[in-house]
């Protein structure tokens, strides 16, 4: 049914894709919020307590409507597993903002690119270059790709619609109250949780993109550069990607008018517009890995 709840949820989009910023994601957002306002008293505890009151319901009704539904036939829990996946998980999300950028680069708009990239990261990106633009795009990309799809994958081939709530529920109030070691009190939990749900994620994504790529690089990037990056998704995702397009990545950019310094990740050319076609295919390959995979599961699950 893994297989199957995906590949359908993949076909929805297709045809449906979801927003963004949809009403779903606006209504999580704005009730962790009220939560924040009411339990934050800025105790490590407050936030335990709060992500509890967040998630807990969310979880419940996630893995006790699936388990009701397939006590009355295996098409209705499809179908909620389908809504589920349609909810959590974005495999356009990524692949539609570097197209546009991707688009503007070669026709040579760089404005047009900055404009994209800015409305897509919500970061200032008025003093990068072309082929500034095309790393942090390949970055900002590959992040979103790990994230709103791969890792949720991962936690809903594990425990069904309820790994997909959890794993992006938690991204979102890890975002939301505190993320990158730099949480409050408050926040420190949420971001704990988050970082162990995604340390298993982060490796299978970077794993997968090392095969699908130039495995011998990425490895050697992974295992040479990761350890000067300060976030546990980016270090190895990055690192493994760089080595795996032939692109070098991260490294010092200009942004909200100065020079941020960055370490490295990957090796070869420059970024650009021909790179960032290679990341998108370099992605889409990896969830062809992914869904042949869970194929390979599903078929063996039933033969056996």
């Amino acid at each position: 049914m893994t297989f199957l709840s995906l590949l359908a949820a993949l076909l929805l989009e297709r045809v449906r894709p979801p927003r963004a910023h949809g009403d779903i994601h606006r209504w999580f957002r704005h009730f962790a919020a009220g939560v924040e306002d009411r339990l934050d008293g800025g105790l490590y505890q407050h936030g335990m307590v709060s992500w509890a009151v967040v998630l807990v319901p969310l979880l419940v009704v996630a893995a006790g409507l699936y388990h009701l539904l397939l006590d009355l036939g295996v098409v209705a829990a499809w179908l909620w597993n389908v809504v589920v996946l349609h909810l959590t998980v974005r495999f356009s999300q990524f692949s539609h903002p570097v197209n546009a950028i991707q688009a503007a680069l070669r026709a040579g708009d760089v404005p047009a690119a900055r404009d994209r990239l800015e409305r897509w990261c919500g970061e200032r990106a008025h003093d990068l270059t072309a082929n500034e633009i095309a790393r942090v795009a390949i970055e900002h990309g590959l992040l979103a790709a790990h994230r709103q799809a791969f890792a949720a994958i991962a936690w809903f081939a594990a425990l069904g619609p309820a790994g997909a709530v959890l794993y992006r529920g938690s991204a979102l109030l890890a975002e939301q109250w505190g993320t990158h070691g730099q949480a409050g009190s408050f926040g420190l939990f949420a971001a704990r949780v988050f970082y162990w749900l995604d340390w298993v994620p982060a490796r299978l994504t970077a794993v997968t993109l090392a095969i699908v790529g130039n495995f011998e690089d990425a490895i050697y990037c992974w295992r040479e550069q990761a350890a000067g990056w300060t976030s546990h998704a980016r270090e190895i995702i990055l690192a493994s990607a760089g080595g795996a397009l032939g692109v070098v990545l991260g490294g010092p950019i200009q942004q909200s008018g100065g020079l941020q310094l960055r370490p490295e990740a990957g090796m070869g050319e420059e970024a650009d517009a021909d790179a960032l076609e290679s990341a998108l295919r370099l992605i889409w390959r990896s969830l062809a890995v992914w869904m042949f995979l869970i194929l390979l599961a599903t078929l063996a699950y039933w033969l056996g």
